[in-house]
């Protein structure tokens, strides 16, 4: 079977493709939540500490440890912990935190000039490519954020681990992981025509024309009119003049051409004889 060429396809609307509307919501969204958990220091929750009050609680994230009270909205940050920033996971988490937030800006530069709302054909390779880079970084932040959550307990600090909770960090950046691999993907999708073109909002130019307007439609025909001035024409007319109508002047008053008049030469006598 023959495959068909872009030519054959078109767009039943103007507007943009649902698949890049989807994507440039849910990547956004995903930056934002990405952003708060890698710069928030709440990714778990040290409580029941000895030695301390018990309302009072150390928040450690991948950047800064702060220790907090709830009974008071101060807190006191910026705490030093050599031994969890030591660990593994931390330097991970940050490398890959950072990194997934640049590719998804780099995602998006590329994406927005791809889809071009204010054309009739999107550059879909573009566009796809774009929301691939989104997809790499939800993918980019689904790692660390994983793995912290795995050896929550058994990371090592200063600090005494009675009670170990999940930070609110962790839920956002899984969130946010989730919303950048689903709009990264459903833009990539785009790429390639599936679904009989329903993924781009495209349909066969023959289902909706019909047959008799994709066929060719044969050359019109020439049709020769006689002109005024009685030339004659040597291509074939489809108008039924006769031979005869073509040697006749028109028939308009001012138009004809005077007769000729005739002229006695049996006469012999000079001119001024006729007139007496």
């Amino acid at each position: 079977m023959p495959r068909r060429t872009a030519q054959e396809w078109i767009r039943l609307s103007l507007r943009t493709p649902g698949i890049f509307i989807f994507g440039l919501v849910m990547a956004p969204c995903g930056w934002i939540l990405n952003l708060t958990a890698t710069v928030a220091p709440n990714w778990r929750t040290l409580n029941s500490l000895p030695n301390s009050p018990e309302d009072e609680f150390i928040e450690q994230g991948i950047f800064d440890i702060c220790r907090s009270t709830s009974t008071s909205t101060r807190s006191e940050c910026n705490l030093e912990d050599t031994e969890y920033f030591s660990n593994q996971i931390i330097e991970v988490a940050q490398g890959l935190m950072v990194a997934s937030l640049i590719v998804t800006l780099l995602g998006l530069a590329v994406a927005i000039p791809g889809i071009r709302c204010w054309r009739d054909r999107p550059n879909w390779t573009v566009a796809g490519l774009g929301g691939l880079l989104i997809f790499l970084s939800g993918v980019m932040t689904i790692i660390p954020i994983a793995w912290y959550t795995h050896i929550l307990e058994s990371i090592s600090t200063v600090s005494p681990t009675v009670s170990v909770r999940v930070g609110y960090c962790i839920v956002l950046g899984y969130i946010g992981g989730i919303f950048e691999i689903l709009g990264g993907f459903v833009m990539f999708i785009g790429i390639c025509r599936c679904c009989g073109g329903k993924n781009r909002g495209e349909v066969r130019v023959d289902e909706v024309m019909g047959p008799r307007f994709t066929q060719q439609k044969p050359p019109s025909r020439r049709v020769v009119v006689p002109s005024l001035n009685g030339a004659r024409s040597n291509a074939s007319s489809s108008v039924p003049y006769s031979k005869d109508s073509l040697d006749d002047d028109v028939s308009f008053p001012r138009a004809k051409t005077p007769a000729a008049r005739s002229v006695n030469t049996s006469y012999s006598g000079r001119p001024y004889d006729a007139d007496l």
